[in-house]
């Protein structure tokens, strides 16, 4: 109980130990690791609703021979997780490499996320040849939290810096961190390039980009599973006035916005442009939250007694107009809230196409034990 950063998910009954709010549990598996006698296990999806991820080995390894996946797409969204299999993958990469290739590359790093970037770090240390990619702007997912995100629960070991000293921290406090050892270490991310096809010739891998064809003896995936924005699919969604992630809050005031979603980033979101003079609410298709971290919860309770945030719940979006939304709540009925800014923040959907387009395999998984756990 006392290992869980998330507190109050495990608790204690007449002596026994039970879990008291399972939906807020986030899996970073601390208590899998504390627990003396291996009670506890982490499982993929549920039995009835499976999740479909990318099929690897042990080693990280795909049904491709020296393709690797670690991180977020292969299940793990956890920074520290994700950071160790980045790191578990090059060493496995490492020792598979056949040095005397003809390609420009011996490793190509797909990513620069928690795992691309520990892949990154560690295959300076491994005195690999390599280059990483990034479709967005370093630090991928990470770096569109909203500033202040708190994005650690437990402390992470990094290759050639170790042990951070920090178990939680911002947005802002990582991405320094992470550019500071870039820099020091003379590593190569090329920002802003998106790899749109990966092909084996051989032994040889033909990496293709926005920009032009890269090889490399062996490739890893560190894109993590949100792939492109999940989105509505509603008349209107296609306006100006609609986001997918909240950068620079501070800059946005006196509006009226409507956040769709019910996830820590949709809260999170909420909760910094409720802070900035803007009449935000909440459009939620549930009828409570659930898997928030408890003090997002609370600090969204605080807010909707204050009247900062109004809560929609069973509720969906069913048009977008310029200066109101349609919203579809219980039993049919429909009504507009007036509005300047929309932020769709339910998460992203994996990039499944991709992956079966080079000849990945794809397995949906129910109920299953997470790897390594």
């Amino acid at each position: 109980m006392s290992a869980c950063p998330e507190k109050d998910i495990l608790g204690l009954l007449n002596g026994k130990s039970v879990t008291i709010n399972a939906s807020r549990c986030v899996g970073h598996g601390a208590c899998f690791h504390a627990c003396p006698v291996e009670a506890i296990s982490l499982v993929m999806g549920t039995e009835k609703r499976g999740v479909e991820l990318p099929h690897i080995s042990p080693e990280f390894e795909t049904n491709i021979p020296m393709l690797f996946i670690a991180g977020e797409l292969g299940g793990m969204g956890l920074i520290k997780n994700a950071v160790e299999q980045g790191k578990q993958a090059v060493d496995n990469i490492s020792k598979k490499l056949n040095r005397k290739h003809s390609a420009q590359f011996d490793l190509i790093i797909i990513g620069a996320g928690p795992a691309g970037i520990s892949a990154s770090l560690n295959a300076k240390a491994n005195k690999l040849k390599f280059i990483t990619f990034e479709q967005d702007s370093l630090g991928g997912t990470v770096f569109s939290f909203p500033r202040t995100k708190i994005v650690m629960t437990s402390p992470m070991n990094l290759p050639l810096y170790g042990k951070t000293k920090f178990t939680e921290t911002t947005k802002s406090d990582l991405l320094n961190l992470w550019k500071h050892l870039i820099s020091k270490y003379n590593i190569i991310i090329n920002e802003n390039e998106k790899v749109i096809d990966i092909k084996k010739d051989s032994s040889v891998f033909i990496v293709t980009t926005t920009k032009e064809n890269y090889s490399a003896a062996s490739v890893l995936l560190a894109i993590g599973r949100r792939g492109s924005p999940r989105k509505l699919n509603v008349p209107g969604e296609q306006k100006e006035k609609v986001f997918y992630r909240l950068l620079d809050p501070e800059l946005i005031s006196q509006k009226e916005i409507l956040v769709v979603g019910g996830g820590d980033s949709a809260i999170e979101a909420a909760l910094m442009l409720s802070d900035y003079n803007n009449i935000v609410t909440i459009s939620y298709r549930s009828d409570k939250f659930l898997r928030l971290k408890e003090k997002n919860f609370l600090l969204l309770q605080q807010a909707i007694i204050k009247k900062k945030i109004n809560v929609i719940y069973n509720s969906v979006v069913k048009e977008i107009y310029d200066d109101f939304v349609l919203i579809q709540v219980n039993e049919g009925k429909e009504i507009k809230i007036k509005n300047d800014l929309v932020y769709k923040l339910i998460g992203g959907e994996l990039p499944n196409q991709f992956l079966k387009k080079i000849g990945i395999k794809i397995t949906k998984r129910f109920g299953e034990v997470v790897p390594g756990h």
